[in-house]
């Protein structure tokens, strides 16, 4: 017999003959933390995915409740360069795009259904959208982003 895990109420009530949940992205940047920490009081306790801050340095880094079977990976952009070969820092947006989008190419598989949340700069709201979208043929509708920005599919 195959067990099927549930959440019993709310809109994220949903049956997986797996019991895995469906994939969950968040993205976020100093200046949307608590965008961000309100987007994950709504996942499911059986989300799975990934979590992608990015920050200025290791000083900003701080404590972000998660469902157990997501992982928070903080981006400190004092300790990475920019773009390969240019000797410049890293702009801001620009080590989430790179760790955002070469985690996508490895973990979103086609038998996913990817629900994504992109929070932060610009830069790397765009280049991630631009690549989940086009790149790997995520539905533009599992993807929200800032509407300021103005990013469709």
């Amino acid at each position: 017999m195959t067990q099927t895990r549930t959440r019993a109420t709310g809109s994220h009530a949903r049956r997986d003959p797996r019991g895995i949940g469906h994939v969950y992205l968040l993205t976020a940047d100093e200046s949307s933390i608590g965008e961000l920490e309100a987007a994950l009081q709504s996942l499911p306790y059986c989300a799975r995915g990934r979590v992608f801050v990015e920050v200025a340095s290791a000083a900003d880094i701080s404590h972000i409740d998660v469902p157990s079977r997501m992982t928070v990976t903080w981006l400190t952009r004092s300790t990475r360069t920019g773009a390969p070969g240019s000797g410049r820092g890293c702009a801001a947006g620009e080590a989430m795009a790179r760790a955002v989008c070469a985690w996508a190419d490895e973990m979103l598989c086609g038998s996913d259904t990817p629900h994504i949340w992109l929070g932060g700069h610009y830069r790397g709201v765009s280049a991630v959208h631009e690549h989940l979208v086009h790149a790997l043929a995520v539905p533009a509708d599992h993807v929200v982003t800032p509407a300021p920005y103005g990013l469709r599919g």
